[in-house]
């Protein structure tokens, strides 16, 4: 039920973090594993480390808010493997910390670009080749910022409660080719993105107070999940929100 064997995925911003441990736990469950990230080091790092554990990886460079960029990655997939069964939207931007009152149009334009066209453009990229098939994953990362404000992420949190809207119409309009649209919701997860929380001692201190398993979480914790919402386990689960956060939102 939870084998991806002979299915093909890509995973956006899959070179670190929760995209990279998205990527090892579907190589491991048997599927063809395709990541696309900005930075060409970070790819290489990654496919290195998956070759080291026995994972064929394979690495294409896209920036996520062009849309050629992104059709190069679908067309190389579609060109190696001959179709695209699951797509993971991970890849998200946020370059302005603080009062959302004085951001700025050029935050919105590119935290909009990569976390929400991106998403959108990236799915509409794939669904030719799921609705020719009759079969189709996707994944869209939200975060629990798109259920309960953090702070000094204003336009960060719109964004990812508008991924979750996308989720829900894209389920409704794709469920009759049999395509499910999920959307994924980490909390506090301990990736780069989210270095500055946890790298002072007092600040995570303050932090893990808050969650109830009194930790914040590891990319592993989120793989999990993505493999069931890849799997033909979820094949009767549409247009919802999978929340991992150790309880912090209960």
């Amino acid at each position: 039920m939870f084998s991806l064997k002979e299915k093909t995925a890509i995973i956006s911003g899959g070179s670190k973090g929760i995209g990279k441990a998205i990527a090892f736990k579907y190589a491991e469950a048997g599927a063809n594993v395709v990541i696309c990230s900005r930075k060409k080091d970070n790819l290489d790092s990654a496919i290195e480390e998956a070759q080291t554990a026995g994972f064929n990886i394979i690495g294409i460079e896209c920036n996520t808010g062009e849309i050629k960029s992104i059709n190069n990655v679908v067309n190389k997939t579609i060109e190696q493997f001959g179709r695209v069964d699951i797509l993971v939207n991970n890849a998200a931007a946020n370059p302005y910390y603080g009062p959302i009152l004085n951001s700025q149009d050029s935050h919105w334009e590119k935290i909009w670009d990569i976390n929400v066209k991106g998403y959108f453009n990236f799915i509409k990229a794939c669904s030719k080749s799921m609705e020719d098939n009759k079969y189709g994953k996707i994944i869209n990362v939200a975060s629990i910022a798109a259920k309960t404000p953090l702070d000094g992420l204003g336009v960060y949190n719109i964004s990812k409660a508008a991924v979750v809207m996308l989720t829900k119409v894209l389920a409704k309009e794709m469920a009759g080719s049999n395509v499910q649209v999920n959307t994924l919701a980490p909390g506090l997860i301990k990736t780069d993105f989210s270095k500055a929380l946890w790298e002072d001692q007092s600040v995570y201190n303050e932090i893990i107070k808050a969650i109830p398993q009194a930790r914040m979480g590891e990319p592993d914790d989120i793989s999990g999940m993505a493999l069931y919402l890849a799997s033909d386990a979820s094949d009767f689960i549409t247009g919802s929100m999978f929340v991992v956060d150790g309880g912090l939102t209960t």
